[in-house]
This record gives C-alpha cells, sequence and structure tokens, in this order.
C-alpha cells in the first residue's frame, strides 16, 4: 500500500481527471494522506504561461517532501521540456486524459483491498461526458493538448450520475472541454436530450452546466435548460472579446451582435464569461467595445485572462500589448465584474434561495451567487438574502 496526495490546477474538467485519478488509486488500496505522502500527483494547466510556471512549481515542490512525483494534464502534454531539470524522482506523464489513470495505477502497483468509496466528496460532483476540442481558435493550445473532440456515452454519463447521487451527492455539474460539442449519435444523444435525461435522475436535487460556446447555445438548448427544474440558472459563456476584429484575428466564430443575440434569450440566468485581455492587435478602442459587451450582455462575474502566446498556436510570435497596460486593462475589468457581480447581489436582498453549503459558512445558490451562510456543510438549505457585503450575500 502507498499513501498519496493529488492536487490539480486549472478548470473544472482539469479537477476531474485528477478525481479520476484519486479514486483509481483508492480502488487499487492506496491510501490519501494530506501530509507525509509518499506519492504526489500534480494534475497540471497550460493555458497560460502563468499557469505552467504554477505547475512547475507545484511539482517541483513536491519533489522536495514525496519520494515520486506524477505530473500529469494539459502542462504535461504541451511540452515535457516545461518540466526539464526537475529532480530524478518526477514522472511526466503525456498522456490523453482516459489513459493516465492506468498508467499511473500501473506504475504505482496495486494491492488487493478496494476503498473506492473512501473520504469522497459528498457536495457536489463534477462529470466530465466530453474531452479535446476540434475547433483551432488562433490563441488556444487545446487541441494539442487534449485532442480532438470526442464523446462518453450517454449511458455511462446517466450510470455516473446515478451513482454520484447514491453517493450522497446533492448537486451534479456536466463538465467538458467543449460541452456543445456532446453528442452520442448511435444512442440518439446531443446535450439537450442529455440535460433532460440527468436532470430526471432519482433523488438529484441540482444540476448544472459548466462553460459552454455561445454557439452551442441552441434553442432547443435552453428550452431543455428551462424544463428540467432541478437546472440551476447559471450559464458560464466565454466572449473572449467584444470587438469584432479581434474576435476575426482569435479565430472565433461569432461577433459581438451574434453573442447578445444568443444570450439574450437567458436573461433571467446569472451569465459569467472569460475574457482575454491584450490580444494582439487589441487598442484602447477595442478593448472598450469589449467593456461595452460585457456590460450589455449583463455578465456578471467576468474570468480575466492576460494574454499569454502558447507554444504551436497560430499567435505563438505575437504578443504586441506591453504588459503595463494588459495590467490596467486587466483591473478596469475586473473593476465592472466586481460592480456587477455586487449589483447582482444586491438584487437578492429580501428574496429566498436555496444554497448548498459547500465550506464552513459559505455556499451557493441557485444561480451561483455566493451566500454566507452558517449552515452543516453539505446541507442544501433555504435561506433569505439580508445584505450584501464584498465577499457575497449574507443569508438569514
Amino acid at each position: 500500500m502507498a499513501t498519496f496526495s493529488i492536487r490539480f490546477l486549472g478548470c473544472k474538467v482539469s479537477h476531474v481527471d485528477a478525481r479520476a485519478l484519486r479514486e483509481r488509486l483508492l480502488a487499487d488500496g492506496h491510501t490519501e494522506a494530506d501530509r507525509g505522502a509518499e506519492i504526489a500527483v500534480v494534475n497540471t494547466c497550460c493555458v497560460t504561461h502563468e499557469a505552467v510556471r504554477k505547475s512547475r512549481h507545484a511539482a517541483s515542490r513536491a519533489s522536495r517532501t514525496h519520494a515520486r512525483v506524477y505530473v500529469t494534464g494539459c502542462g504535461a502534454n504541451l511540452d515535457a521540456d516545461g518540466f526539464a531539470g526537475l529532480p530524478e524522482n518526477v514522472v511526466v506523464v503525456a498522456r490523453r486524459s482516459e489513459e493516465t489513470p492506468e498508467f499511473v495505477a500501473r506504475d504505482v502497483g496495486a494491492i488487493g483491498c478496494v476503498h473506492a468509496d473512501a473520504r469522497l466528496d459528498r457536495i457536489r460532483a463534477f462529470v466530465k461526458v466530453q474531452d479535446g476540442c476540434s475547433f483551432s481558435c488562433a490563441f488556444c493550445v487545446i487541441p494539442l493538448v487534449r485532442g480532438a473532440s470526442r464523446s462518453r456515452a450517454a449511458e455511462a454519463v446517466l450510470r455516473e450520475v446515478r451513482k454520484r447521487v447514491e453517493q450522497g451527492h446533492r448537486e451534479v455539474g456536466l463538465t467538458g472541454i467543449n460541452l456543445g460539442c456532446y453528442r452520442d449519435r448511435e444512442a440518439g444523444y446531443g446535450l439537450a436530450r442529455l440535460v433532460r435525461e440527468v436532470g430526471a435522475t432519482p433523488g438529484l436535487a441540482r444540476l448544472r452546466l459548466s462553460s459552454i460556446e455561445v454557439n452551442h447555445v441552441s434553442r432547443e438548448l435552453v428550452q431543455a435548460l428551462r424544463e428540467t427544474s432541478n437546472v440551476a440558472r447559471h450559464l458560464h459563456v466565454p466572449l473572449q472579446s467584444g470587438d469584432d476584429a479581434v474576435l476575426r484575428a482569435m479565430g472565433r466564430r461569432y461577433d459581438s451582435a451574434t453573442f447578445l443575440r444568443r444570450i439574450a434569450s437567458l436573461h433571467d440566468f446569472n451569465l459569467t464569461s472569460d475574457v482575454i485581455v491584450g490580444f494582439p492587435g487589441e487598442d484602447e478602442a477595442a478593448f472598450r467595445r469589449t467593456l461595452a459587451t460585457v456590460a450589455a450582455a449583463g455578465i456578471t462575474k467576468v474570468h480575466v485572462f492576460p494574454y499569454s502566446p502558447r507554444p504551436g498556436t497560430a499567435t505563438a510570435a505575437a504578443d504586441t500589448v506591453p504588459p503595463a497596460v494588459k495590467r490596467d486593462r486587466s483591473e478596469r475589468l475586473r473593476e465592472l465584474s466586481r460592480v456587477s457581480s455586487l449589483a447582482r447581489w444586491c438584487e437578492k436582498v429580501g428574496r429566498e434561495d436555496v444554497v448548498l453549503v459547500d465550506r464552513p459558512g459559505r455556499g451557493y445558490g441557485d444561480d451561483y451567487s455566493p451566500l454566507l451562510v452558517e449552515r452543516p456543510i453539505g446541507k442544501l438549505v433555504r435561506v433569505r438574502g439580508a445584505a450584501v457585503t464584498e465577499e457575497g450575500i449574507l443569508a438569514a
């Protein structure tokens, strides 16, 4: 038996991949340990240069406290040289996500005991239904490190959702690299039908979708979201830029007017988004158009990414906006996000919400607004918004 620890960096898909590694090692009879573990798994991210730097730092730090370190995930698949020079106890696993748990488990070695359900997080579960991307945005390295779009069989997804609910999870989030590309053609499933079928799982209190491209916000999907009673009223729709010239240079497949038109049907949902700041060629006027589009869309929380050239992409050699300008624009966009979030939270004062408490003194409402509430972790509780702070909505 070995003791192990797992850390992930990056998106919810990285979280799901790390969990798959964790559950495989538990199933093989190994034990998770917060401190003093023999083995560390670092599931890495490479979406920006900073993400790679943090991933390397995590692997380097783990190498000093663990006998063996496995570097997995997107960073490992982008360029193993990014982890060159680390100690010999660091193993870089450059494999597809579906293959990684088997490789690591085989290398660690199995024992006879089975503890697959030990120490499970029973609050919310993310279920990966799709991986990879077949589009080629000029800035994006994901198709290189994740491969082409591929989907799980609908029955496998539904079986996992049932398992998570039986384990005690109250909320399930469907996630993927390009979630709207989900297809099980043999069984006749697209994402809309999958939402309806997952939502019908007995005992499932709340269903969420992770990030979805605006071109996949179809009339059929919106109808499924509205007609599935336990779907949360929140959607994360990446914008990346609100300037049409920048969107064309990025290789995105919409303009700002299309973005606004497609999300109009979600006017009562809480919308969050991703924006890249300082993309090559973005001037002040282009950035101002991004600010205007974010405001017009009613987006609350914006995840701001200062542009970082990625190896192997169409814009790998381009980085024309000075770092100081990127920092300034990032701060301005984050301030708009902060003000927009506070405005939405203020609208919820005096209203009831159902909160899933996921940490001491805090949880998330149906629309993913943070509520400050003293209730047992893992409970779904009905509360009323009482006041607003910078950290969230005080609940009564």
